[in-house]
């Protein structure tokens, strides 16, 4: 057995708690070594990863890891969360009793680090020093090294992030043993897959898997459905899947926040990550805080505040180009460090390449390989599956993100203009809507909906909800997530506007996007922080103040004057067919806030009072 106490007194980890806690995952794992880490130890381990072959060279300073082929992405039907309160059950986040899961995962776990490194990772899920850092304090022990190296990129990583904490015993128990991945029966009956947080307990166990979320434990785990139970449980904070995003308009010297939630393929990175039109761009500057989770709490101020927790971006590599997001592509840079995971490689050329990075696939295949390591030049003709994973993706700091904001790591957060919700839509939802209701807000928030990807999932007309974009992440029942929603924004003196957003209207006949997306996104998001300044006054609808086709900044951008009008309205039997849906999906939540109900009334009734 390895000397756990003669490790940790080297590394010069000093906090008892976690020194009691890696001596006892120790005990159960039976590492052959033990290793504390810190961000300064990333070229190194960087160095060994390549020489072990765990990584490949993918150009100066990037980096190339491959899964194992049944190891891509979540699993939420294997995600848990547990904790000793049946009242926690919800409608979406697998409860289990944690007890049960707890020992089910010891014993799944017991001796799989044999003849491997168990590497501690101390980490940190907010700027030092933030409000709510006694919350995001983590340690996660995992035995796979490519997961430390995203671990580097994505949290603040080093051992006085736990050596310092006011409350020494406040940091998140996150173990992650990666199993036999050949040898656990994925997708059968015999999966022995488990990604379990014990939100009560502040402890993460999750066993089968080298992927994503599934093994970067301060990202999904933690910084949601851990967060999502604390910020409950304390009664301080909202832990949302959101973007964040900052605008400064150097005319009036007025900065806007504006967060915001999107489902699965709804353009949430791209929105995060958008500059300013290139005909507004000399009077607007378009700032990056985070594209995928937010912590939200109340200051003592009265305003509400957030911050990405995060310290980096894990993005979807499909379709990230010059056009849908340059910014990012300028994050991925030689030398930057990415590391790109189940994208297509070329080991000749150390060239990466994923559907939609160019037009048209590499013209000279020799060399290249796809995501599962096979080569394309063997392909039979006419097998045109996919080069890269559709879920691959790219891993970087937020520091080499070109447009990150110059305050990204205040402590003290960013105050928020507004709340906004959008889900890909073709028809019904308006360009941008804003809701000056606190309920109405929260409300539309948790009959967030986008199109099923695929048209048989669903009925025509019918969309896939996922509230608040929490579908996966919720930690607790929706009809108290709610009720937390109303506690904590309504706590707030100056509260931030709320809006839904739509940029996937289509044309019926041809299906054209109406709206061209992507950078001219910000002109809705201008009217939305004018509108609530009182600088313009929409127009009012039952579902919302729609702007006027005055009121849209449209310097530069030239659109038919039908489609534009399209894109302004709202089609109102659409919307009672909507409300018909909303009613049927909000009935599962048992104890709903009342003031969730009214606000659905009220929309109702104004729909079945306007004219069609």
């Amino acid at each position: 057995m390895v000397d756990v106490e003669k490790v940790l007194d080297e590394a010069g980890l000093k906090n008892p708690h976690v020194r009691e806690y890696v001596a006892y995952w120790a005990g159960v794992t039976e590492p052959e070594r033990i290793e504390v880490v810190n961000a300064s130890d990333d070229a190194r381990l960087v160095a060994e990863a390549l020489e072990a072959g765990e990584l490949l060279p993918a150009g100066e300073g990037l980096y190339y890891s491959r899964s194992y082929f049944k190891d891509t992405a979540r699993s939420e039907e294997r995600t848990i969360v547990a904790t000793s309160k049946p009242e926690d059950k919800g409608v979406y986040n697998n409860w289990r009793d944690a007890e049960e899961m707890t020992s089910s995962q010891l014993e799944r776990m017991r001796g799989q680090s044999r003849g491997k490194t168990m590497y501690v990772i101390p980490y940190l899920m907010a700027p030092p020093g933030s409000p709510l850092e006694a919350y995001a304090a983590g340690v996660e022990l995992t035995d796979n090294r490519p997961v430390v190296l995203h671990m580097i990129r994505m949290a603040r990583v080093g051992t006085a992030h736990v050596d310092n904490l006011e409350d020494p015993t406040s940091f998140v128990r996150a173990v992650h043993v990666t199993g036999d991945l050949e040898n656990l029966g994925q997708g059968t009956p015999d999966d022995q897959r488990y990604f379990v947080t014990v939100a009560d307990q502040r402890t993460i166990l999750h066993f089968g898997s080298s992927y994503g979320g599934n093994a970067l434990l301060g990202k999904i785990a933690h910084g949601l459905r851990q967060a999502c139970y604390d910020g409950r449980a304390s009664g301080k904070f909202l832990a949302e899947q959101f973007m964040l995003l900052g605008i400064t308009d150097h005319e009036t010297g007025k900065k806007y926040h504006v967060c915001g939630g999107f489902p699965s393929a709804s353009g949430k990175t791209n929105l995060a990550m958008t500059l300013a039109p290139d005909a507004m761009g000399s009077r607007y500057h378009v700032e990056f805080y985070g594209d995928d989770i937010a912590w939200l709490w109340v200051g003592e101020d009265g305003k509400v505040y957030a911050m990405n927790p995060e310290n980096g971006v894990f993005g979807v590599a499909k379709d990230t180009n010059e056009l849908t997001n340059p910014t990012a592509l300028d994050s991925i840079k030689p030398g930057s460090g990415a590391i790109f995971t189940n994208v297509a490689y070329n080991p000749d050329t150390q060239e990466v390449w994923w559907e939609g990075k160019t037009p048209e696939y590499p013209a000279d295949v020799t060399g290249w390989e796809d995501w599962k390591g096979e080569k394309i030049s063997d392909r039979e003709a006419g097998d045109d599956s996919p080069w890269a994973h559709p879920n691959s993706r790219f891993t970087t700091t937020l520091a080499n993100v070109p447009n990150v904001a110059g305050d990204f790591e205040d402590p003290a957060g960013v105050p928020v203009d507004a709340i906004i919700f959008g889900g890909r839509t073709r028809d019904r939802e308006p360009l941008v809507r804003a809701i000056t209701d606190l309920a109405e807000g929260v409300y539309d928030g948790l009959t967030l909906g986008a199109e099923a990807t695929f048209a048989a999932d669903g009925l025509d007309g019918q969309l896939r909800y996922d509230p608040m974009s929490m579908r996966p992440f919720m930690a607790y029942a929706e009809a108290d997530y709610a009720a937390h929603w109303l506690k904590i924004i309504g706590a707030a003196t100056q509260q931030p506007i709320f809006a839904h957003v739509n940029w996937f209207q289509r044309d019926a006949e041809d299906g054209h996007f109406l709206w061209p997306g992507y950078r001219e996104n910000l002109r809705p998001l201008l009217w939305l922080v004018k509108y609530a300044a009182g600088e313009v006054s929409g127009r009012q609808t039952p579902v919302g103040v729609l702007p006027t086709e005055e009121e849209l900044d449209l310097t530069g951008l030239d659109l038919p004057a039908d489609e534009l009008a399209r894109i302004l309205d709202i089609d109102v039997e659409r919307w009672r067919q909507e409300m018909g849906f909303r009613e049927e999906h909000l009935q599962q939540f048992d104890g709903l806030p009342e003031e969730i109900w009214e606000a659905h009334r009220r929309v109702a009734q104004a729909l079945a009072d306007a004219d069609s």
